[in-house]
């Protein structure tokens, strides 16, 4: 195991892309006897030590380069439960060592051109363009301030290339009015609900539509997964488009995980193009959870921070990631899961601060079923003072059975406490599948209750993903007396008014 990498396991080192002069492959193997021993290096040519508390991002197994994913936790790692969670650890060690506002850098996805080079030439060519004697005489002589901008003005240059010039700092949207509805209502400081509707796994739509048309009274937006649990179904965009054909509003999802820069890139002008405003970026699920034969379960090319930078200038700076301009910019309000359960409260509200800052204007939650953990996750976002520039809408599922319950119990990123998996075995065993999705139901509407209190303290809506159970939405929304005043509902149950005379909700 390397000194400073702990969790690490012999990799080889990657192989450039091209043939390299005898003098750059003597450096590249002088610095990878180094680095290996110390730090576990593979030579990725992109080297981030300086920002990570000298731990390799790298040993991530979803190469992930701005801190972990929705699945990170103290134990280990979720896709190989034998090593722990890199990112965990990175975290861990910056705070001890007062380094963790560094971690808000927006860090850039790898340049393949450099993968299995050497870094140190980069440094010392800075050095030189700065003049090498003044650089040594700062290293060496100053103290303090001085010494660390002489030190970051060569490690900014050689992490931070042109081509990304990422920063910690917040970027406001560069647009002033709502670009969708579900921007507009949660500006208007309404209590948003929102849903999610599983895409088909064939190419019937006739379900999908269906359901689209059950909810759509109900919610101001309806997401679509991407691939979850790197399972195929039908893609989110066209699912969006279903949704939009049928006067529905969708959030489209996009996962890292299945997508390279210029796919990326590609792919948000198309759906913006057919009407999608609202998008959500995540990581995804790692293909360990897929079913086999599964796909390639190396690094990611993006994470979902850097997604969220990309488009963000795509829309506010209008030009693509190499720099050329885009005539007519893609329009959308740009999304990030946020995951409060995820590790320690304090390192999951710093992930979310970075995602705030490279520019996600509203976050859907993992899993929610304990409001009172999930506090403590709210109040280290609010001690980042990103309260007033992010909407959050928290993500309730309501259990359907007890065997469901147990197996959410082993979802990274996911916590049930235990009264809630004893009242649904007691309610399972009582009364069998009917009296378990009622009491499932019942804990949903408990949760919301208390959700609902935590109006104007940080949380904006809910966001129901009833993972299949769509049928079940209406009813969740009208007992929780999330209904707005007026809302026109066709087909309503047997004995009401086909305008559902909802109290609004308390400012």
């Amino acid at each position: 195991m390397p000194i400073f990498t702990p969790g690490r396991r012999w990799q080889p080192a990657y192989s450039p892309f091209k043939n390299e002069p005898l003098s750059h492959k003597l450096m590249e193997d002088l610095e990878y006897m180094i680095k290996g021993p110390l730090f576990g290096c593979r030579m990725c040519g992109n080297c981030l030590l300086q920002e990570t508390a000298f731990i390799c991002p790298m040993e991530c197994p979803k190469g992930l380069r701005n801190g972990p994913c929705g699945g990170s936790t103290p134990e280990h790692c979720y896709v190989d439960k034998s090593r722990p969670c890199i990112w965990y650890k990175i975290y861990e060690r910056s705070f001890k060592m007062g380094r963790q506002e560094k971690l808000l850098e927006v860090l850039p996805p790898l340049d393949w051109e450099k993968v299995g080079t050497e870094t140190w030439r980069d440094v010392v060519a800075c050095i030189k363009k700065h003049g090498t004697g003044r650089v040594l005489k700062s290293l060496l002589l100053d103290q303090g301030e001085n010494r660390y901008k002489t030190w970051e003005l060569i490690f900014r240059t050689v992490r931070q290339p042109d081509w990304w010039q990422g920063d910690n700092k917040y970027h406001a949207p560069a647009y002033t009015e709502p670009v969708s509805n579900l921007e507009k209502a949660l500006k208007a400081g309404e209590f948003v609900v929102a849903c999610e509707i599983a895409p088909p796994l064939s190419m019937s739509t006739k379900k999908l539509i269906e359901n689209i048309n059950l909810v759509k009274p109900y919610v101001t937006a309806i997401n679509f997964t991407d691939n979850a649990s790197a399972t195929p179904r039908m893609t989110s965009w066209a699912c969006a488009k279903f949704a939009i054909e049928n006067g529905a509003e969708p959030v489209m999802q996009i996962a890292a995980r299945d997508r390279t820069r210029a796919s990326l890139q590609a792919e948000i002008l198309g759906a913006t193009a057919m009407g999608v405003r609202n998008v959500l970026c995540v990581t995804g699920d790692s293909p360990v959870l897929a079913p086999q034969p599964r796909g390639r379960m190396d690094i990611n090319d993006l994470d979902a921070i850097q997604m969220i930078w990309i488009l963000r200038r795509m829309r506010d700076e209008g030009h693509y990631l190499d720099g050329r301009e885009i005539k007519f910019p893609p329009k959308f309000f740009l999304g990030a899961a946020a995951s409060p359960f995820a590790s320690e409260p304090k390192f999951q509200a710093l992930r979310e601060h970075k995602k705030v800052n490279a520019g996600a204007q509203f976050f859907q939650t993992n899993l929610v079923y304990d409001v009172d953990r999930m506090e403590i996750w709210l109040n280290e976002i609010a001690k980042r003072n990103i309260l007033d520039k992010v909407f959050i809408l928290i993500g309730i599922t309501p259990l359907k059975s007890a065997k469901m319950t147990h197996y959410m119990t082993q979802v990274p990123g996911v916590y049930v406490p235990e009264a809630i998996v004893k009242r649904m075995d007691n309610a399972d065993k009582a009364g069998g599948v009917q009296a378990a999705q009622e009491e499932g139901v019942k804990i949903a509407l408990e949760i919301i209750e208390k959700i609902k209190k935590l109006r104007g303290q940080g949380v904006h809506g809910v966001h129901i993903m009833p993972v299949g159970w769509e049928e079940v939405v209406p009813r969740i929304v009208r007992e929780a007396g999330l209904m707005k005043t007026g809302s026109a509902v066709p087909d309503a149950p047997s004995g009401s008014k086909d305008e559902i005379e909802a109290q609004p909700l308390p400012a």
